[in-house]
């Protein structure tokens, strides 16, 4: 039995991987941790194998007043974490990074691409990153990801907000971009597999397809009845933009990972991935 502790209570990914381990509770036994609260520091980590960490503040504000609290949480946090689990003889340590410690400017993304972020958000989760490698050791594995954006039924952030702008637009061009994105089963399904083999280093988890804005915004409109008309007629102009405005960038430009890892995996696909979200928003 693997036994795992997940550092971050109540979180989306957390609480749905804790859900995902336990459908096999012979195999694993899972707790999780609130790193609010200062008394985490007493907790007993050697009862556990494995560490999924994975509390942190998301991307949310890019105040300047925001970025002590940002390293203070995303950097000094995980590397404190990540040195008691080592000297508390835990096996492997899982980081929650996040694709945003490459450039926004960066289209096609590889393991040779190199991070370069924009923000302290960015940089605050590249340095834990930097401050965690160095643990990696015969006896304690040291497993980063940087996920794409994660989505799913009840999930908050850039999806429920492609939802709610595709439930406007009547019309919408017809663009085609790459962009990685990763079902929240889907990344239950990687942290499985992670776990049962110890994996280490840095990993680029997504979904088995990338998507396009045009066809989520499509599929959208269908799922919910309404008429759409698409149009390809400002597409070089909307090109032009993606290369000068970071709005546009962010909507329209290309920002995948090009490397699809464990294709043997059952994973969910875009499309029955889209439905399932879907369904859990009101029309």
């Amino acid at each position: 039995m693997k036994r795992v502790l997940i550092t971050g209570a109540n979180s989306y990914v957390g609480t749905n991987v804790e859900k995902w381990l336990m459908r096999d509770p012979k195999q694993y036994y899972v707790e999780t941790l609130d790193m609010i609260n200062p008394n985490w520091k007493d907790f007993d980590f050697s009862r556990f194998d494995v560490v999924f960490h994975v509390a942190g503040i998301a991307h949310v504000s890019t105040k300047k007043s925001m970025k002590d609290l940002y390293f203070k949480v995303n950097r000094d946090l995980t590397i404190e974490t990540a040195i008691k689990a080592k000297e508390s003889g835990v096996k492997q340590f899982i980081f929650m990074s996040s694709m945003i410690v490459y450039s926004s400017k960066e289209t096609r993304i590889t393991l040779e691409t190199k991070p370069n972020p924009d923000n302290f958000y960015g940089l605050s989760k590249l340095q834990a990153e930097e401050g965690i490698l160095p643990l990696q050791s015969e006896d304690f594995n040291v497993c980063i990801l940087r996920p794409p954006m994660i989505y799913g039924p009840r999930s908050k952030g850039n999806f429920p907000k492609l939802v709610q702008l595709s439930k406007m637009s009547f019309i919408f061009p017809k663009y085609h971009n790459k962009r990685s994105s990763l079902f929240i089963t889907n990344l239950c399904i990687f942290i499985k597999y992670y776990i049962d083999n110890a994996s280490k280093g840095i990993n680029l988890p997504q979904n088995d397809s990338v998507f396009s804005i045009y066809e989520i915004v499509k599929q959208s409109r269908k799922f919910f009845g309404k008429r759409t008309v698409f149009i390809s007629t400002f597409n070089p102009f909307i090109f032009c933009l993606t290369k000068l405005l970071s709005v546009v960038r962010k909507m329209f430009g290309d920002f995948y990972y090009d490397v699809f890892e464990e294709n043997h995996l059952s994973l969910v696909s875009l499309e029955e991935s889209i439905v399932k979200t879907l369904s859990y928003c009101e029309t």
